[in-house]
C-alpha cells in the first residue's frame, strides 16, 4: 500500500525534471524579465532544430539592454550556420560604444569568415603593434644590414572579409627594408637615417588589400652584418682556383698520357731495328748461296765490324777516365 504513492511521486518527480530539462522555463523567465519578447513555444522550436536556447537568449539579453535591435531568427540562423553568437554581440555592443558603424550581417560576415570580430573591433579602436622578425639586407657596398621594425596599425572593418592578414603586413614590410637598403649605396646611409625604411614603405601603401591600415612604422633596431661583398669575391677566388688546379691537372694527364706513347713510339722502333738486324744473317746466307759473297768478302766484313767494336770499346773508356777528375771536382 504504501509503494504505489511512491512510485507515483516518483514518475511525477521524472515527468517534471524532462519537461523542464526540455522546456527552458526558468530561461523564458529571464528573458521576460529582462525585456526579451520570446515565446514559450520559440523556446520549444530551438529545441526541435537542434538549438541551444542558451545560445541565443543570452546575447540576445545582452542587446537588448545595450538598445541593439536584434531579431532572434537573425541570431538563430548565425548559429546553425556555425558561427560564434555570444562573439558577434560582443563585437556589436563594443562597435556601437566606439562610434563605429557595424551592421549585424557584416559582423556575421566577418564571424563566418573566420576573423575574431570582436577582436577586430577592438583593434579598430586601440591599434595594434606588429613586430617584424629579424630581416637582413645587403647594401650596394657589400655590406649586411639587419633591421627590425614595428609597425602600428589599425583594423579594417570593411576589408577585414576577403583582406590579407598581419603575414602578408610583415612580408611587404620586409620587401620594403630589403629595397631601402639594396638601393643604398653604403650602409652607413641606411645607419644614419633609418627613418629612410620607414618613408620607403610607407610611400609603397603597403596596406592596400589588407585587413588592416598602417598608421606607423618605427624601426626598432638596426644592426650590421657580415661582409657579403667581401665573402662573395673569396668564394669567387676559392672557385677560380679550383677551376686552374682543375685545368693544370688535366694537362699534366694529357702530359703523362703523350709521355707513355711517346716511350711505347720508341719501343716500336727498337722492335722494328731488332727485326731488322735479325734479317742481316738471312740476307748474308741468301748472298753466299747466290754466290754474291765470297769468304774472303765474309772475313773482311767481320774484320771491320770487329775493328769497329774495338773502336767504340776505347772511345767508352776514354768517356770514363775524363769523367772521373770532374766528379772528385
Amino acid at each position: 500500500m504504501i509503494l504505489g504513492p511512491i512510485i507515483f511521486l516518483g514518475l511525477i518527480i521524472l515527468f517534471l525534471s524532462l519537461f523542464f530539462s526540455f522546456i527552458p522555463v526558468g530561461l523564458w523567465i529571464t528573458a521576460l524579465f529582462s525585456g526579451v519578447k520570446i515565446s514559450i513555444l520559440t523556446l520549444i522550436g530551438m529545441r526541435f532544430r537542434r538549438v541551444l536556447p542558451a545560445k541565443i537568449v543570452n546575447p540576445m539579453i545582452k542587446a537588448t539592454k545595450a538598445g541593439l535591435n536584434i531579431s532572434i531568427d537573425k541570431l538563430e540562423a548565425h548559429y546553425l550556420a556555425g558561427g560564434n553568437v555570444n562573439s558577434v554581440v560582443d563585437a556589436l555592443i563594443a562597435a556601437q560604444r566606439a562610434n563605429i558603424n557595424l551592421e549585424f550581417e557584416q559582423a556575421a560576415a566577418i564571424d563566418l569568415a573566420g576573423r575574431d570580430v570582436l577582436e577586430a573591433v577592438q583593434v579598430s579602436v586601440n591599434p595594434k603593434v606588429i613586430e617584424t622578425p629579424k630581416i637582413a639586407a645587403v647594401s650596394k657596398d657589400g655590406i649586411e644590414v639587419i633591421a627590425r621594425a614595428r609597425v602600428t596599425v589599425r583594423a579594417n572593418i570593411e576589408r577585414l572579409v576577403g583582406g590579407a592578414g598581419e603575414e602578408t603586413i610583415i612580408a611587404r614590410v620586409g620587401e620594403g627594408i630589403v629595397t631601402t637598403v639594396g638601393s643604398s649605396d653604403s650602409h652607413k646611409a641606411v645607419l644614419e637615417n633609418p627613418d629612410r625604411i620607414s618613408k620607403t614603405v610607407l610611400e609603397k601603401g603597403l596596406d592596400s588589400g589588407t585587413a588592416f591600415e598602417i598608421l606607423s612604422i618605427d624601426i626598432a633596431d638596426v644592426d650590421v652584418g657580415r661582409n657579403i661583398g667581401a665573402q662573395l669575391q673569396t668564394d669567387q677566388a676559392e672557385a677560380d682556383k679550383k677551376i686552374a688546379q682543375a685545368k693544370a691537372e688535366e694537362r699534366r694527364s694529357m702530359a703523362i698520357a703523350r709521355e707513355q706513347e711517346m716511350k711505347a713510339m720508341v719501343e716500336e722502333m727498337r722492335a722494328k731495328v731488332v727485326e731488322a738486324e735479325a734479317q742481316i744473317p738471312l740476307a748474308i746466307a741468301e748472298a753466299f748461296k747466290n754466290g754474291n759473297l765470297g769468304v774472303l768478302d765474309y772475313y773482311n766484313l767481320k774484320n771491320v765490324m770487329a775493328d769497329t767494336n774495338m773502336r767504340e770499346s776505347i772511345a767508352k773508356m776514354g768517356d770514363k777516365k775524363d769523367q772521373k777528375p770532374n766528379q772528385k771536382l
